[in-house]
């Protein structure tokens, strides 16, 4: 199972440079609009929170639906668990999946104030999870499955867990 992890995820590095392009591109733009918010005496939009956020969902992307060629059918796998068990190479899938959206629960609630508490946070990868499966399903681009949005979701989950704790060390060090 290790090696599969291990090829898919040097895999994903393919999408590093769509993800670094997007942030520039941000960059750029946030960039402009807050030397007009200075300039109108507004306070400043904190870039890198912005940056990195659109840098993830750019590789997100990516990774679950463009690098994906067309099936010939819809597929929907509504079985919970289906995943799990079957190989090792079913395995890696699940964890990949948990993976992928701990950056996500990172980045939201740093990007976005109605993110910053555990239960709106989890709804936001939930309703990102599932806006990605239904993508997949509409365009043939892979298979809705329950097991991937609970995967995603949990991921989710771990990386705002993550990001409280991180926020707790920031603080008790007095740094803003």
């Amino acid at each position: 199972m290790l090696k599969y992890l291990m090829r898919d995820l040097l895999s994903a590095l393919r999408f590093l440079p769509w993800g670094i392009g997007a942030g520039i591109v941000v960059a750029m733009i946030i960039n402009k609009v807050n030397e007009r918010r200075v300039r109108t005496g507004r306070k400043s939009v904190a870039a890198l929170a912005v940056v990195c956020f659109y840098m993830y969902v750019v590789i997100l992307m990516m990774i679950t639906f463009f690098s994906r060629e067309s099936s010939l059918g819809r597929m929907i796998d509504l079985e919970l668990f289906s995943t799990w068990g079957i190989n090792d190479r079913n395995n890696a899938y699940v964890i990949e999946n948990v993976l992928l959206f701990i950056p996500y629960g990172m980045v939201c609630p740093w990007y976005l104030k109605r993110a910053r508490h555990f239960a709106s946070c989890t709804a936001m990868g939930l309703l990102t999870s599932l806006f990605i499966e239904w993508l997949q399903l509409v365009t043939g681009r892979g298979v809705f499955q329950i097991d991937d949005i609970l995967t995603n979701m949990l991921g989710s989950m771990i990386g705002y867990i993550i990001f409280w704790i991180l926020c707790r060390l920031i603080r008790s060090t007095g740094k803003n």
